[in-house]
């Protein structure tokens, strides 16, 4: 500890001390004193440190949390410092899990429900979404739709007369964990991701849950 004190000193680097004893080496060369209780130890020796280990560890949460707070450290900050792991997989957002490019099941508005039926079975995310001239996306079709309208008078009609127009959407920096939520509270299984109103991804539950985020 002395050798670090002294190179410390030596080289200019401000130090801040930790300790019970501001009498003691450390507590007397930090350029910036934060004491802990001097309460004793809970060793029934007296000797290996227990309450001053404790007190250590909360002081440093303290410091951790307020910095964090002056600093505005958002999640977005976090999961780029700590990507791995379990808090790591919380902090995934929906452009790392959603389907993109090819994937996406889409269609023109216009569609024959052959062609929808086509493109449901081949992406296999159990949705198509439909988009107008402007390519902006502008209904949905579930597996469970189709099921529910499922006759020969639907299956002549285009997409657009039986899709469900104006569909919950989500932007790709929305948390996964969000878009979890989202998906549990309108009781659907998917959501189309959108960049001014145009869909760059799909995102079902089960990427969400496969990523261990629940």
């Amino acid at each position: 500890m002395v050798d670090i004190l002294n190179y410390c000193k030596r080289f200019g680097i401000p130090l801040i001390s930790v300790t019970k004893n501001p009498e003691s080496s450390l507590g007397k060369a930090g350029d910036i004193l934060l004491p802990i209780p001097n309460n004793g130890e809970a060793c029934p020796l007296g000797l290996a440190p227990t309450n001053s280990t404790t007190a250590t560890l909360v002081l440093g949460d303290v410091l951790t949390t307020c910095l964090m707070e002056r600093k505005g450290f958002t999640k977005l900050d976090f999961n780029e410092r700590h990507p791995g792991g379990k808090l790591g997989s919380i902090l995934q957002k929906v452009s790392d899990l959603m389907h993109a490019g090819s994937e996406i099941p889409v269609l023109e508005e216009n569609s024959s429900m052959q062609q929808v039926l086509i493109e449901m079975t081949s992406k296999r995310l159990g949705c198509v979404g439909f988009v107008n001239k402007k390519g902006e996306l502008t209904g949905i079709l579930t597996d469970g739709d189709l099921r529910r309208c499922l006759s020969a008078q639907s299956l002549d009609k285009p997409a657009l007369d039986i899709m469900t127009k104006n569909p919950k959407t989500v932007e790709k920096d929305l948390m996964a964990s969000a878009a979890m939520k989202i998906m549990n509270d309108k009781k659907i299984t998917n959501l189309f991701v959108v960049e001014n109103n145009k869909p760059v991804g799909v995102i079902h539950i089960h990427d969400i849950l496969a990523a261990g985020i629940v």
